[in-house]
């Protein structure tokens, strides 16, 4: 028989609960500060939703942040944490941008081409550091940073290839072709006022529901979730350990691969090599706040990566409030994640004082089922000598 499920029973109740705690702390540091907390937060809505221009702004942000979220989701629900997503998303840059400059295609063919470039050059940058952990015993966090570095400076050398440097100079590429973006019709740009409007927001999407199949309907994903959970009893029961771990390290990667196509089909037509942590929005390792907010669910951090793109945004029009509100902006958006990776301890607090409250009641309730004792009896026996 199953039990009905209670709405505490979600993981997304304490992710929410973690939030409305962060914006609490958030606006004792804003009043500290001397900023209006209220006038703050209400940016939040009129700073986003005031305009199509910045609604827009903050689904071209979002696209490349649903992807790397996913990429890091997928690999928490496989058991290995994916701090390389960096790295990948920067290998990704630089294959959509090669294909993008030096192939001539037609549009739709090109921006497929340039797609699966970055997302095979993710999932090998993966794949290698899976084939560290199943055969040397490598650890792939200590392997993921070093290869984040890795794919840093290969891309000095990359852009500076002649045929790919910008000519006459300068720390950047060539621009992509015209064809290799992912641009919406000129009408609704027009309309919005973005001329970076673009569909990478449909492929993220559609990315997730993937993903979220793939995780809870597949054999493959079950598979993937038992190796996670233990190794050693997924191999007892007849499953390819070794080879589903590099497998879902190449998928985590090509995710990761997948938000640089979205971001350097959109509206950025050139890769910077210079300082590329500053250059390069930080998409990889933000995709490790964005799977914690969505508590590694697929279909969650679609709204956890439009939550942060919301933020991002809305921190950037705070400027206007006080000098220092840059900084402030970026503690609230680490305090709400912070809190946010503590959810499931939020839930084990809560479950365990109703578990408590439940067993208190029990022995109440007990007591109140059980008849009397010889107060049965005696009304039967009553009523039989009057019968």
């Amino acid at each position: 028989m199953n039990e009905k499920k209670s709405i505490w029973d979600s993981n997304a109740v304490y992710t929410f609960i973690s939030i409305i705690f962060g914006f609490l702390v958030g606006a004792i540091l804003l009043t500290a500060a001397g900023i209006n907390a209220g006038e703050a937060y209400s940016k939040l809505v009129t700073g986003v939703f005031s305009k199509p221009k910045f609604i827009m702004w903050a689904i071209i942000y979002a696209s490349p942040l649903i992807l790397t979220g996913l990429s890091v989701a997928f690999s928490f629900r496989t058991g290995v944490f994916n701090i390389g997503a960096e790295g990948q998303f920067v290998m990704g840059s630089l294959a959509a941008c090669v294909v993008g400059i030096k192939l001539s295609l037609p549009a739709p063919l090109h921006v497929l081409v340039c797609i699966l470039a970055a997302m095979a050059a993710g999932a090998v940058w993966g794949a290698i550091v899976g084939l560290l952990k199943v055969k040397k015993g490598i650890n792939e966090v200590l392997s993921y940073i070093m290869f984040n570095w890795i794919a840093f400076y290969f891309s000095n050398y990359v852009v500076n290839i002649p045929a790919i440097h910008r000519e006459g100079g300068g720390e950047a590429t060539r621009d992509i072709a015209d064809t290799a973006r992912i641009l919406m019709p000129e009408a609704i740009r027009k309309a919005t006022d973005c001329q970076s409007a673009n569909w990478g927001i449909l492929l993220a999407i559609i990315a997730a529901v993937i993903i979220w199949f793939l995780i809870n309907k597949t054999t493959l994903g079950y598979q993937l979730k038992a190796c996670g959970a233990n190794r050693h009893a997924a191999r007892y029961a007849g499953i390819a350990d070794k080879r589903n771990i590099v497998l879902s390290m190449a998928i985590a990667g090509a995710l990761s691969g997948a938000a640089a196509s979205l971001y350097y089909l959109s509206g950025n037509t050139e890769f910077y090599w210079t300082s590329a942590y500053q250059t390069l929005p930080a998409t990889g390792f933000n995709g490790i706040p964005v799977a914690l907010l969505a508590a590694s669910h697929p279909i969650g951090v679609i709204f956890a990566g439009c939550f942060m793109s919301m933020l991002d945004i809305v921190g950037l029009q705070l400027t206007n409030l006080t000098a220092y509100n840059e900084y402030i902006t970026d503690v609230i958006i680490a305090i709400i994640v912070y809190l946010s990776a503590f959810s499931l301890v939020i839930k084990m607090f809560i479950s365990g004082q109703r578990k408590r409250r439940s067993k208190a009641a029990l022995p109440a309730a007990e007591a109140a089922a059980k008849p009397p004792e010889g107060g049965g009896g005696a009304e039967v026996e009553k009523g039989g000598e009057s019968a």
